[in-house]
């Protein structure tokens, strides 16, 4: 029994060990976003660092699950992450459509697409750390995050596209490139769930 118990805090603690990692990871990554949106005002980059934001935060639950040590506290913060994702879809949707009705001139567009690198390697960073822990735990609120991350990290490269085909006078391609990322984001949504129902 003492044995027992002793995976199992060695278990909590590898877990929110990963959890922390990556929430720091893109946590900085979702700060250097924020600071090049004020400069650019692009809306595929604010649609990226919304959603990056909104990963940095899912880590709250599932460190509290890993914990807690429960199998049930796992799942809920699947569940928990599928709605904060699912929430950031329609914030960054809602900042599409008004970007798409009220059109605005970039700025800044080699910093832009530094941003959409930036959002790339820290998304891709913390996929790691998710999936390598997520899948030595047996955790799939961990691999669901991890799997979600590693999609993020191709979708920030969305930003770099942005930057592109501004700098070329397609000035439109921004809101549509955000529309783009936000019906990825959309789509993660409904592979998370899958995944988390799946467990249960």
């Amino acid at each position: 029994m003492h044995g027992l118990a002793d995976r199992s805090i060695l278990r909590s603690r590898a877990g929110v060990r990963a959890v922390l990692i990556s929430l720091a990871v893109l946590g900085a990554a979702a700060v250097a976003q924020a600071v090049v949106f004020a400069l650019s005002g692009s809306v595929a980059l604010l649609a990226d660092l919304i959603h990056n934001a909104g990963d940095a935060l899912t880590a709250l639950p599932v460190g509290a699950a890993f914990l807690l040590r429960s199998a049930r506290a796992e799942r809920w913060a699947g569940y928990a992450v599928v709605v904060a994702i699912f929430v950031s879809a329609c914030v960054a949707l809602f900042e599409t459509v008004l970007r798409l009705l009220n059109p605005q001139e970039l700025e800044h567009l080699w910093v832009l697409a530094g941003a959409g690198v930036i959002g790339y390697v820290g998304n891709e960073i913390a996929a790691r750390v998710r999936l390598r822990a997520g899948r030595r735990l047996r955790s799939p609120a961990l691999v669901a995050d991890g799997h979600h991350a590693r999609v993020d990290a191709f979708v920030s490269l969305g930003v770099v596209a942005s930057a592109l085909a501004v700098g070329l006078a397609v000035e439109i391609a921004d809101p549509l490139i955000g529309l783009a990322i936000t019906l990825v984001i959309l789509k993660i949504t409904w592979d998370s769930w899958r995944t988390v129902r799946q467990s249960a």
